[in-house]
Formats: structure tokens, sequence, C-alpha cells
């Protein structure tokens, strides 16, 4: 069976989706529906690290490659997730090649890194340490998200750092770090906008993209635009959205105006 890297490796778009409310059986849903993986956010939601544990493991069974989106730089919560069973790290404001640095160094074994080693799901809850070890030497993903205008100015260098596999774009951190949260027609934010596009445009920059609301032309235009790892909507919005529909269909039906 293909791994993330392998599909990553193949140059074409992956599409997957975010995990913000962390059910276990809606993750089971997403994880044998089309998507190449998932990624449970751990900044922006209440899920901790039992839950995520959790998420991990359906997933995972399911055959679906699991990310973690983690709360922070800390190490130790690298560690705990990548025991868990993650396949790799999304990691939050990432503004400098020393900050990229230090992340990957977190998730990687010594002598390359300083993860310290535990015996956990990932390894097979201690009988396949060994082969954990080789497996994720090659699998291990680990994405920078770039969601601040210093992390625009150093993009170049993040993308450098041996380890850093590609970045993920926040527009509307970034739009926030310039003094415009949420205005991105605004000249100083589309300038910026227009560095990361460039950058994008490149060959072999693995370019990641929060598709936020489920809409499928937009989802189109960022992989015309060059983006290959794209997170489609989540489990919340795909409820939310239904249950929208779901409200107007009954509304109609009681001979509402909704």
């Amino acid at each position: 069976m293909a791994t993330l890297r392998d599909l990553i490796e193949t140059g074409e778009p992956t599409i997957g989706s975010w995990i913000q409310l962390g059910d276990e059986a809606l993750t089971e849903m997403l994880a044998t529906g089309p998507f190449d993986w998932l990624c449970i956010d751990l900044e922006h939601t209440t899920i901790g690290i039992d839950q995520a544990g959790r998420v991990i493991r359906i997933a995972d069974l399911a055959g679906c490659p699991v990310l973690v989106r983690l709360s922070s730089h800390d190490p130790a919560q690298i560690k705990r997730v990548l025991d868990a069973g993650a396949t790799g790290i999304i990691a939050p404001m990432v503004n400098t090649p020393e900050q990229a640095a230090e992340i990957v160094a977190a998730a990687t074994y010594p002598p390359q890194g300083t993860r310290g080693v535990g015996l956990a799901r990932a390894q097979e809850y201690g009988v396949g340490f060994p082969d954990y070890l080789e497996r994720m030497g090659r699998e291990l993903v680990c994405i920078m998200q770039v969601e601040h205008i210093d992390g625009v100015d150093h993009l170049e260098e993040i993308l450098a750092v041996p380890g850093v596999d590609g970045f993920f774009i926040g527009p509307y951190d970034l739009s926030a770090s310039l003094g415009h949260p949420g205005e991105f027609d605004h000249p100083d934010v589309v300038a910026a906008m227009d560095r990361v596009a460039a950058i994008v445009k490149r060959p072999k920059v693995l370019a990641g993209v929060h598709v936020v609301e489920p809409e499928p032309e937009r989802l189109e235009r960022m992989i015309d635009d060059g983006y290959r790892f794209i997170a489609y909507a989540s489990d919340m919005l795909f409820f939310a959205h239904h249950m929208r529909k779901v409200d107007n269909d009954i509304g109609r039906l009681r001979g509402g105006t909704a």
C-alpha cells in the first residue's frame, strides 16, 4: 500500500481533510472516504492527547495516514503524537529556519535528531521498535505552517532545512501579522500572498493550503495554482453544512421561508 510519502513523491496533489471534532465515528467515515490523509487539529480545538490517540488509531486501522497540527513547538507534544502513531506533524507559526530545524529534530531519532525513545502504539507496543525506526526514517512527514510575515520573509530558508517536507500557508494569521486581519484584498496582504505564490509554483516545492469551506470550485483553483497538499473542509464543516441544508429542507416542508 502506498504511504503518504509515496503519494507526495509522485508530484501529484494530495487532498486531505481536517479533524476538529475528534469523534471516532466521523473519523472512520472520513478515513474510509476519498481523502489521502487526515489532520487532527490540536491548536484550535478542545481535542486532547488521549482523544487524539483514539482518533489516530481509528484512521490508521482504516488505512488512512494521519498528521497532527500541533498546538506549539513543544518537543514533548511532538514525541507523544508520533508515539501514538501519527505519520507526521504540521507545526504552527514557523517563522525562521532555526525554529524549523528544532521541530524536525524533535520529530527525528538520534543521531539525526533529539526525539526520545519510548515504546507505545507506534512501536507495536514495544515489540516493533526496529521496524518502526526504519520506517519512520523513510515515511516521517514534517510540514511547517507559514502564517506570519516573518515566515514569508524566511520561507526559502525554512524550505531548505533538511527534513522539512513542505509548508502550509495560513492566510488569516498572515493578514493579521500585517495589521489587516481577514482583509485579503489589502495591498500589503496581496503583496505577501504574491510572494508566496511565486514559491508555490516552483518545481519540487510542496505547498499546502486549507480550503476551509467545502467548495469544489475553490479546491480546483488551488490545484491549478500549484498547491499539492490541500486540506478540504473538516468534519465540523461537513456536518454543519449538511445540517444547514436539513434545516432549510425542514423549514420549507413546514411552510417557512427558509
